[in-house]
């Protein structure tokens, strides 16, 4: 099994979907269950092994790195600091490159959250990844074993684990991805510096077959605005 020390945590959004609640704070401190989101995911790279993640912030920073502060536990937090500008997914990513290092990283976003199942998410992840095949694995769940969904895009994988995108909205995909990713990081090295989005490297590597997907068979909580939140309290109650 795959090894993965290091993970990049995007936690840089100003959260707009999920107002009122972000209005005095950034999305990775609202409380779903009595914990912050951001405590939620750390928790989850924690118990997969994570050693470092690092932490991107812009919206309420100075809230973010004062509440990261106080953690005790693993994983050991290293801010990347985008109070500047918001820099995107794919751009938020290169700003912290020299911070990832060479090996292959997890990505994760902190709006999801998961129960049951019995393989832990992320131990399936690192044991279906597969250097030599895949530059990009995604974590996926199909859209039964889900609350917070939101619209029919997503996509569907081959009997090789190979995924390709599905925009038809007539037609809604069997998978959603939850948000975490295994990725070389080396994949952006040649991207300009400042904000863009990290999608069009995937079609890329769509059409060159070198993204995959792996299933989870726990219960996906998609936090992504007040009424999933309220609706992830009531299933964990």
């Amino acid at each position: 099994m795959t090894r993965i020390k290091t993970a990049m945590v995007l936690a840089a959004g100003i959260g707009s979907r999920m107002r009122p609640l972000t209005n005095d704070r950034p999305k990775a401190l609202v409380e779903v269950g009595g914990k912050a989101l951001i405590d939620h995911v750390l928790d989850r790279l924690a118990e997969a092994g994570i050693e470092t993640a690092i932490v991107n912030v812009h919206h309420f920073a100075d809230m973010m790195e004062a509440h990261l502060a106080k953690r005790t536990t693993a994983p050991k937090v290293i801010i990347s600091d985008e109070r500047p500008a918001l820099l995107d997914s794919g751009g938020g990513i290169k700003a912290a490159r020299h911070l990832l290092g060479e090996d292959p990283i997890l990505v994760a976003n902190i709006d999801s959250l998961w129960v049951g199942g019995e393989t832990p998410p992320l131990e399936a992840m690192k044991a279906a990844w597969d250097a030599e095949a895949m530059d990009l694995l995604v974590l996926l769940v199909p859209r039964e074993r889900g609350i917070g969904l939101e619209g029919p895009r997503g996509f569907r994988m081959d009997a090789a684990g190979r995924i390709t995108h599905m925009a038809d909205d007539a037609n809604p995909a069997p998978l959603a991805n939850i948000g975490f990713q295994i990725m070389k990081p080396q994949l952006l090295d040649d991207q300009p510096d400042g904000a863009f989005s990290i999608l069009p490297l995937w079609w890329r590597l769509q059409d060159e077959g070198r993204i995959f997907g792996v299933v989870m068979d726990a219960f996906w909580l998609h936090v992504g605005d007040p009424a999933a939140r309220e609706a992830a309290e009531a299933y964990l109650q």
